[in-house]
């Protein structure tokens, strides 16, 4: 483990040789695969890997700084990282970092004295309906039980799929029903009928067509509609296009898109090879959050099996059109949601947003028209083309057709996904998944980076026009409920911490307003805030709203300044 110990490059070798030629695109994959080898990223190294893929060094550290997830310095040899985001705090996830700290006798980010484990107290994995939730090396924990810590890293049970439900299942038919990977099943429930209906039936413009049809918009928050985004791609001028699947799921309260990619992986591939087919690229990117190892794993193994039967590759299903798909990881950063800073880290960069325009469409991934679209939109997608446009609007509104994916977590009687018609009320939503664990005190919706909503509106529908009369967002889907045991102080704390840590410092609205509105919120959670304070955070929150370069910075007091304006009595005088 010392860090003086000059480390053996031969292993490292055939990392180089296999990723030198491609330069820096290949620049974080060579990272993470050495670290796997060596614990974490010695300088002897970091200097291979800059020589092989001809990067400066000042540009690699550059990069590890950036992202969380690249250690310089050793490492344990099981990395055990603990949520402490609202639904797995509200459950007892900070008691489970304490536990297991105490345990082993370090403090979060240390290393135990004989090198066996590091600690790390990390804002969200995805695991929110199993809250509390922790990841022992790559296996994903739920229930975490602060009593006994022992248990839980010592001989870690992994995770099952979680609970999927609703009235519509649409998209999540198949999962938890067949093996993930498996070609044939997936085959005999429906899969693939998709794309063979575009490929062997359809040209790539009547796919657009019918994909506009639909009415499909973006599921991961920002709504643009699906078929203008690849109209516009397939237009640009270009010798090369790529699709873009973004996986990086990091948003506290999430959790849909690691059901999907856990449990019905080829359907998200069949939809990037839709989309391909649709705009003209025969090369796509799945992009998977580093805190997801094992959605990285099921997809790798669907993209082999795919391959295998003719449904990735060349000449797909007998026709001339091509298509590969490779996976990307996450570093640890959750700014990589937003689309450039996706691309950015794909390029083996900083994961920084770029500013708009250009656009992805014209210029996005390697600097080609990309179309990058959310893992929910993909499958959405892919039901549409195996359907039809007209079936699709058979369900949800005329505004806001289909069916949604909703993230239940926090005090509902049984966590979970639960895919719903748009339209579904707030309140009937709720019942499904076992009502309230308690007497209901607030609902969040969007996320962190969404809103709150109090008792008075479980008659809200869920679509995008109920949701904007009601001044509430839709956002990625996320239902967090909270009885009226919970202190809210300590969630907006929670979520202010959450933005300050996450800010990737490219703007200084975003950079110094989330440090700012943290400071203020401390002083709220303490009882200690002014008002002078107060309306000094409603300043910090519009600036960052206005000001900011990217999504993150735009939304980051938008949670906490509902609470302010919807609960001011919390702010000043406590619960």
């Amino acid at each position: 483990m010392a860090s003086s110990m000059t480390p053996d490059l031969s292993t490292l070798e055939p990392i180089l040789e296999r990723y030198g030629p491609q330069g820096r695109t290949r620049l974080i994959p060579a990272l993470l695969e050495a670290q796997k080898i060596y614990g974490h990223l010695p300088e002897t190294v970091v200097e291979a890997i800059g020589q092989a893929l001809r990067v400066p060094l000042a540009e690699i550290y550059g990069v590890m700084e950036f992202y969380t997830m690249l250690y310089q310095e050793p490492t344990g040899r099981t990395m055990v990282r603990v949520c402490t985001s609202p639904p797995c705090a509200q459950k007892g996830g900070r008691a489970a970092l304490q536990a297991i700290c105490e345990h082993l006798g370090v403090a979060p980010g240390e290393t135990t004295a004989d090198g066996a484990y590091t600690v790390e107290e990390v804002p969200c994995l995805g695991l929110c309906d199993h809250a509390p939730a922790a990841l022992v090396g790559e296996t994903p924990v739920a229930q975490v039980d602060p009593g006994d810590p022992a248990c839980w890293i010592e001989a870690p049970q992994e995770t099952p799929l979680g609970l999927v439900g609703g009235s519509h299942r649409w998209l999540t038919a198949r999962c938890g029903v067949i093996e993930p990977t498996d070609v044939e099943a997936y085959q005999s429930h429906g899969g693939f009928a998709g794309l063979r209906r575009a490929l062997l039936e359809m040209e790539p413009a009547q796919v657009v067509e019918e994909v506009t049809a639909s009415g499909l918009v973006g599921r991961g928050g920002a709504a643009f509609p699906t078929g203008l985004k690849w109209k516009f791609t397939a237009a640009a001028q270009a010798a090369a296009r790529y699709v873009v699947c973004n996986g990086d799921e990091s948003e506290p309260g999430t959790f849909k898109d690691r059901v999907l990619m856990e449990g019905d992986p080829l359907a998200v591939l069949e939809g990037m090879t839709i989309a391909g087919y649709a705009i003209g690229a025969d090369k796509g990117y799945i992009y998977i959050r580093g805190e997801y190892p094992r959605a990285q794993r099921i997809i790798a193994q669907a993209i082999e099996q795919a391959r295998e039967a003719g449904f990735l590759g060349r000449g797909i299903l007998g026709t001339d059109f091509n298509f590969e798909v490779e996976v990307r990881s996450g570093v640890g950063a959750y700014i990589c949601g937003e689309e450039t800073a996706l691309f950015e880290s794909i390029e083996g960069k900083r994961g920084y947003p770029r500013l708009k325009p250009p656009y992805p469409t014209t210029h996005g991934l390697f600097g080609k028209p990309t179309s990058i679209n959310n893992v929910e939109t993909l499958c959405a997608a892919t039901w549409i083309l195996a359907h039809g446009a007209q079936a699709y609007r058979q369900a949800g509104t005329e505004d806001s057709p289909g069916a949604k994916m909703f993230c239940l977590s926090g005090d509902v009687a049984h966590p979970g996904v639960y895919e719903v018609p748009f339209g579904t009320r707030l309140g009937d939503l709720i019942e499904m998944a076992g009502g309230v664990a308690g007497e209901l005190q607030a609902v969040l919706l969007g996320g962190a980076a969404g809103a709150f909503a109090g008792r008075d509106q479980l008659d809200v529908p869920l679509s995008f026009e109920g949701l904007k009369d009601a001044g509430l967002p839709l956002g990625s889907g996320v239902v967090m409920v909270f009885n009226q045991e919970r202190d809210l102080r300590r969630t907006l704390l929670s979520l202010a911490e959450f933005f300050a840590h996450e800010s990737c410092g490219k703007c200084f609205p975003c950079q110094l307003g989330t440090r700012r509105q943290l400071e203020i919120v401390e002083k709220v959670a303490a009882g200690e805030v002014a008002e002078v304070e107060l309306e000094a955070l409603r300043d910090v929150q519009y600036t960052m709203t206005n000001a900011s370069i990217c999504g993150l910075g735009m939304t980051a007091g938008s949670a906490i300044g509902s609470a302010l304006e919807r609960w001011p009595d919390i702010f000043r005088n406590g619960r």
